[in-house]
């Protein structure tokens, strides 16, 4: 059985493509829920601060993300999110 070994380069790599598939999400409520940023730091802050402006903050959910991987974050202790912006409303229409 061969064993596959990824450097640190390829992993984080690895990573961050399996966070782009991440795009949509549904909650147990059934609303739909948009990704509009994936980070930290003063992006992350800027894009929250827009979204809330944008679209309420009650339409703005924030999740932190899993910073594995990400030597940066290890070493720093930093941690990484998702901003969701929701696409409807209580009956199914567009914020």
């Amino acid at each position: 059985m061969a064993i596959e070994y990824l450097d640190q380069g390829d992993m984080v790599h690895q990573r961050m493509i399996e966070g782009e598939k991440i795009q949509q999400m549904v909650d147990k409520d059934g609303n739909r829920w948009k990704k509009v940023y994936f980070g930290s730091g003063a992006h992350f802050r800027n894009w929250l601060s827009q979204a809330i402006e944008l679209k309420g903050k009650q339409n703005v959910k924030i999740e932190e993300a899993d910073s594995r991987g990400f030597q940066c974050y290890e070493k720093s202790g930093g941690k990484m999110y998702r901003i969701w912006v929701r696409e409807n409303g209580e009956h199914g229409e567009e914020q």
